[in-house]
């Protein structure tokens, strides 16, 4: 069970990383001036071309992990692991590649967060 559950959020993170990647990595390849004159569908191509990686780990992070599979986390449980994998990996890479700072109530949010996760698996 201990497995699954490891399994289940590493898939996620490497998901989320590749989900972050697919809906923002395009703003900054703009701004670079990479792909400054593609057109909307082209990047809108380019950024499911990534999002095709994340959901060939989100998928299977949601199966291995479901309790109705034999996994140790409940549905919303699930869910409740993806958002606060998803908005660590989006904090890191705005800091990382666009230098946003953290700000007294981003780290409150962080906190509520947490907070949300310990309710969540109270039964």
């Amino acid at each position: 069970m201990f497995a699954k559950g490891l399994s289940t959020i590493g898939l996620l993170l490497v998901s989320n990383v590749f989900m972050t990647l697919a809906w923002y990595l395009h703003l900054k390849l703009q701004e670079m001036k990479v792909i400054s004159f593609w057109p909307v569908w082209a990047v809108v191509l380019f950024s499911w071309s990534i999002a095709l990686f994340e959901y060939s780990f989100q998928v299977p992070a949601n199966r291995i992990g479901f309790e109705g599979n034999g996994g140790p986390f409940s549905l919303l449980e699930l869910k409740v692991i993806q958002e606060v994998i998803t908005l660590t990996v989006f904090t890191v890479f705005s800091m990382t590649l666009f230098g946003t700072r953290l700000a007294w109530n981003h780290v409150a949010a962080f906190i509520c967060l947490i907070l949300a996760v310990w309710f969540a698996f109270q039964k």
